[in-house]
């Protein structure tokens, strides 16, 4: 027999045998038997008992006008104890969105003084204004005859009296640190 016959028989007996061992163990099954009894029993009783709903005080969601075009602002708040709870919220104007929406009607009738009059009421518009030049109108009067009037007259320059005013903001969060305290003694 050549190298390459002796090759293939030996793989032929290789494969008998493979299947000769296979059928081996499928001859010989493994059975195991087994029982098991179990009794589980339980007693016992569940009693339930609400005393009361949990505390939900909710904070009134407040817009300026649901998407209209206007200057307030909403502030809400609220704060809940095991037997209290308390809610409250207001608006608030916004002064410096009025004086824009002003400066920009004044603007849109052509009266550009009396818009750019309008703006220059903040600080911060009439400083800019004068570093670049072009000072705020004063009484009727623009250009360099009103930075003399302004330079003349600096009681009447937005800012010159830093004075706080009350537009109802201070008196709301007052009133809502108060309630907050009150209810934070009663826990």
């Amino acid at each position: 027999m050549s190298g390459d016959g002796r090759l293939l028989a030996a793989l032929f007996i290789l494969a008998g045998a493979i299947l000769v061992m296979n059928d081996a163990k499928a001859i010989d099954p493994i059975i195991t038997d087994s029982t098991s009894k179990s009794t589980v029993t339980t007693n016992g009783d569940i009693t339930t008992t609400v005393k009361s709903p949990p505390p939900s005080a909710i904070s009134p969601s407040l817009s300026g006008g649901n998407g209209a075009d206007q200057c307030t602002i909403g502030v809400s708040g609220a704060v809940q104890t095991q037997i209290l709870g308390i809610s409250m919220g207001s608006t608030v104007r916004d002064m410096n969105c009025e004086r824009l929406k002003n400066s920009k009607t004044l603007y849109d009738m052509g009266m550009k003084v009396a818009a750019v009059s309008v703006l220059c009421q903040d600080v911060r518009v009439f400083d800019a204004m004068m570093m670049a030049g072009t000072p705020c109108p004063y009484n009727g009067i623009i250009g360099a005859d009103a930075r003399i009037a302004w330079d003349n007259d600096p009681e009447n320059k937005p800012g010159a009296e830093e004075e706080e005013k009350d537009d109802g903001s201070n008196a709301i969060l007052g009133g809502l640190g108060a309630s907050a305290l009150g209810l934070l003694l009663l826990l």
